[in-house]
């Protein structure tokens, strides 16, 4: 099977168009993430003026929340083009083309790229004019930070694409609570130490626990486990292999049982 990247780049190309031609889908790319650093901003402020130890609450929580509200959107930027196909009823004029699942796939990952790059810049600018908070503070390891953020959010983004693909559009539901399931098992805000054994086990196996972890140690002073973030990055890998594959799978099973073409605005089975 072939893969020709300007047939990827077409369907990222079909969200430009939509994005640039609706107000209601532009605002939400820079809207909510400056609402999120902002609350926490000042959340953080308020933290730092009462608490009685000297913890640096800026660069440990409002960075966790930006690089945890990176992760989502990333997520977000592969869903919501998929979705998008789904609710204009394009789904089935899509894989009537020539395009391959690959070349589909590829192109709601470059949509992703951008949608989450748009956010991102927003985030930096806004915590570093609001809050002083700049990424430098993390010091090289950021770049794997990011990293493995936005690979673990492609891999839950086309995740979430094959739950709606199988179930139908009323799944779409499913997919939106994804990132806050995962949250308390990746210790976005807290070390992954204290949580239970039970849960620790399904930490070590998500990519965003060895992110946060590894951010705590950098703004502690303390050095960065050498294994932490290659691991993280072979996890996150492995997701989106494991993703793309059942997205595939899923799609086979739809195009064999016909269900493909019974997709309706409600749900299918």
């Amino acid at each position: 099977m072939t893969f020709r990247p300007s047939r990827a780049y077409a369907v990222t190309l079909r969200q430009f168009y939509l994005i640039r031609g609706s107000l209601s889908r532009f605002l939400p790319l820079f809207v909510w993430v400056t609402i999120d650093i902002v609350l926490w901003g000042f959340i953080t402020r308020y933290l730092g003026t009462v608490a009685t130890a000297r913890v640096a609450f800026v660069p440990s929580v409002l960075g966790a929340v930006l690089l945890w509200d990176f992760l989502q959107r990333v997520m977000q930027g592969v869903t919501m083009a998929f979705l998008e196909d789904v609710w204009s009823r394009n789904f089935l004029n899509v894989f009537a083309s020539p395009l391959s699942i690959g070349e589909y796939v590829g192109g709601l990952v470059l949509s992703s790229v951008a949608t989450s790059i748009v956010g991102l810049v927003v985030m930096i600018v806004v915590a570093g004019a609001a809050f002083g908070l700049s990424l430098a503070v993390y010091g090289p390891p950021v770049v794997a930070f990011v990293l493995v953020l936005w690979l673990f959010g492609i891999a839950l983004g086309i995740l979430g694409s094959a739950v709606v693909l199988r179930l139908g559009p009323a799944a779409e539901w499913f997919i939106w609570p994804i990132p806050a399931l995962v949250s308390p098992f990746a210790g976005v805000f807290y070390p992954i130490a204290t949580l239970p054994t039970w849960m620790q086990w399904i930490a070590h196996l998500l990519p965003p626990a060895y992110v946060f972890e590894s951010m705590r140690a950098v703004v502690a002073g303390r050095p960065v486990s050498p294994a932490a973030l290659p691991l993280g990055f072979g996890l996150a890998v492995g997701y989106i292999v494991a993703a793309s594959a059942g997205f595939v799978a899923v799609h086979r099973y739809a195009v064999r049982t016909g269900l493909i073409a019974r997709y309706s605005a409600e749900s299918v089975s």
